[in-house]
């Protein structure tokens, strides 16, 4: 191994365990529930917790490219990492509905904050081909924090160890820890960073999207986002539906998503690395469509199943190489087209609104139809994908 691979490896460290960071925001669905039964909320009240976490990523996202072009990406990552931290502390004062509020309020914004400056920060350290392949393993080691909250929940309000009252809470003492060893650990690495010409301003940022390839790639996360929020929230409601499950029978099928979805991570990947992207993409989509097209047509449950599965691996890869190839579609502006194309994560609260509409309209299939049209996007989409040039 040659000196500058042990740097590099030196800096992706650090970085990939922001990665992890990020997977902090899942702990909301995880924790919403046991808010909701310690509280004795309602549906609509527990729900504010999740819809607040894409609400963050409307308001913030753009302002945050904005900020990178002023303190730079490492700095934004420390910020981000810092308000996830503070997020992270509230809960351990009690679990009032106010101030689990402010607790997911700030974990919201801090994953923004987070999402919109982590992903450029990691270009000034893996560039090229290799840069959807790095993505996607960052988003696979996401993932595994998002595995791991609600185990670590569970453990808190069964476990015979006393945790200091803390029961289920004992979640965010555990992440804070993490959160706080990230800001250290990234905080002495040091990483170059290319310098913007200008500081731009909210309106250089939104004329991006005045480039068609850029608007595209928006449109794209849009999909993604909600294929993805809308199969957690769907596929359970499928099984009730169609093969007369109970809630707890149903709730399988997340965990079946969430599954492939990682799998999908780890292998993409290694295959990124060596296959073309727009290939793979296409492959990725075919996965969806045919899965979108069983859901239809089948109620039987192993068929069903399989669809579920194919959702998660197809999935698993788009957002990735969507981001990467908007930033080497202008280089010179990654910090600009980062914050745009994670303002594209409120796809998650649009498609799931459409498809509750379908859903009371004509079942569960309606809104299975509202994610087939995310599909037919993306089947769109993947011709446009350029292949970018070696690092």
């Amino acid at each position: 191994m040659t000196d500058n691979t042990k740097m590099k490896y030196g800096k992706l460290i650090p970085v990939m365990l922001c990665f992890f960071a990020m997977g902090f925001v899942d702990l909301v669905g995880i924790a919403s529930n046991y808010v909701k039964a310690d509280l004795g909320l309602s549906d609509s009240e527990a729900n504010i917790f999740p819809s607040l976490v894409f609400f963050w990523f409307l308001i913030f996202s753009v302002p945050t490219g904005v900020l990178m072009n002023r303190i730079g990406r490492k700095r934004t990552v420390l910020l981000s990492l810092v308000v996830t931290a503070l997020s992270l502390l509230l809960p351990l004062f009690g679990d009032s509905y106010g101030l689990m509020l402010c607790s997911f309020s700030l974990l919201g914004i801090g994953n923004a904050l987070m999402q919109t400056s982590l992903n450029p920060l990691l270009s000034n350290i893996i560039s090229g081909d290799r840069l959807a392949s790095s993505l996607t393993f960052g988003q696979f080691v996401k993932a595994i924090a998002s595995f791991l909250a609600p185990y670590i929940a569970m453990w808190g309000a069964t476990q015979a160890i006393p945790t200091f009252g803390l029961e289920w809470r004992v979640l965010f003492p555990v992440y804070m820890v993490i959160a706080v060893l990230a800001i250290l650990w990234l905080g002495v690495t040091p990483i170059e960073e290319e310098q913007p010409d200008r500081a731009s301003g909210f309106a250089e940022c939104f004329r991006l999207l005045g480039k068609p390839f850029i608007l595209l790639c928006f449109l794209g996360i849009m999909c993604h986002v909600g294929i993805d929020v809308g199969t957690n929230t769907t596929a359970p409601k499928l099984l009730m539906e169609k093969l007369g499950m109970t809630l707890d029978e149903a709730s399988w099928a997340t965990s079946l998503y969430f599954i492939f979805r990682t799998i999908g991570c780890f292998s993409g990947a290694f295959i990124l690395q060596r296959a073309n992207a727009r290939k793979f993409f296409a492959l990725s989509v075919a996965c969806m469509l045919v899965a979108m097209i069983g859901l239809l047509a089948s109620d039987v449950h192993y068929i069903i199943y399989i669809c579920i599965a194919l959702i998660g691996f197809g999935n698993s890869n788009v957002f990735s190489i969507i981001f990467s190839q908007a930033l080497l579609a202008v280089p010179e502006k990654k910090n600009e087209v980062s914050g745009l194309m994670i303002m594209g994560l409120f796809g998650g609260t649009v498609f799931p609104l459409l498809m509750g509409f379908a859903g009371d309209a004509m079942g569960q299939s309606g809104a299975v139809g509202v994610m087939l049209i995310g599909v037919l996007y993306l089947i769109f989409y993947t011709p446009r994908i350029r292949r970018p040039m070696a690092a």
